[in-house]
């Protein structure tokens, strides 16, 4: 894969690159035609990366269809897909991580510790292995995002990050692998995630600044319904990712909830003028 990226570099073309895990739907698609547009060459990687699940957490059963992925990547026009083995990524007698400070200790990571160290690590790790001028992620990641493009501004990573609007489903659901895991009317259950969205926004487009009063509202939505259960409603600053009390700023009101198994998250900016 280096040498391959490095061939195209001396040539003078872009690489723009998608990092996933696999098992691939319409909000992949969108990162890839966005890719596909800004590089000479698209690359993804798919690579369940262990580092970033914690004990009890799906890593054994998270869904995976390569056959399917290749699929899907070849008729978009793709490039070259990575994928590598444990092995290749963490060799025997691995012992370095990545720590990105500060920001990753509210929301996600506070409910997953090590998450996001797994994740800046396999992130630092691909940069290094693909070399792309350009990577491509999701703003339904909202945290992760910010993770990412801090870590590339702090280390001097010579590439551009580029953050892409959250893809729904026609009932107004985050696209996810794991909404494969919702069963019967857990999926109805799921939609509240959304709806909680748009009552915040519209509280907020009404006038409402006060972060309690709209975490209040939305923790209602969400529990009103069965099969829920709140991991974190919280509304943060989306440079810092503190906890906002009053809006005055850009803000970042973010949900991670169980729904029966999965846990999903989603997301909804206030005021937003930032390319984050």
């Amino acid at each position: 894969m280096q040498k391959y990226s490095e061939s195209l570099r001396l040539q003078g073309k872009k690489i723009a690159f998608v990092p996933t895990m696999g098992y691939l739907h319409e909000g992949h698609l969108s990162l890839m035609r966005k890719g596909r547009s800004r590089g000479d060459c698209l690359a993804i990687s798919i690579y369940v990366n262990p580092t970033q699940f914690g004990p009890g957490e799906d890593l054994d059963k998270y869904p995976r269809d390569f056959e399917g992925d290749e699929k899907l990547a070849e008729e978009l026009g793709c490039d070259v897909i990575f994928y590598p083995t444990n092995q290749e990524m963490y060799p025997e007698n691995y012992h370095t991580y990545v720590n990105v400070e500060k920001i990753t200790e509210n929301l996600c990571g506070l409910s997953r510790p090590e998450h996001f160290r797994g994740v800046a690590t396999v992130c630092a790790k691909l940069f290094n292995i693909v070399k792309p001028h350009a990577a491509i992620f999701g703003k339904k990641d909202f945290q992760q995002l910010a993770v990412i493009k801090r870590m590339v501004k702090d280390l001097n990573m010579d590439l551009e990050i580029i953050g892409m609007p959250t893809v729904r489903e026609p009932d107004g659901l985050a696209m996810s692998s794991r909404n494969s895991y919702l069963k019967g009317d857990e999926r109805e259950s799921a939609l509240s995630l959304s709806r909680s969205l748009k009552r915040a926004e519209e509280m907020y487009e009404n006038g409402e600044r006060n972060a309690g009063r709209i975490i209040k509202e939305v923790r209602r939505c969400i529990n009103d319904h069965s099969h829920t259960r709140i991991d974190y409603v919280k509304i943060c600053d989306t440079e810092t990712m503190e906890d906002s009390e009053y809006l005055d700023s850009e803000s970042v009101l973010a949900l991670a909830v169980w729904v029966g198994s999965p846990r999903l998250i989603d997301n909804h900016v206030f005021g937003e003028h930032l390319n984050i």
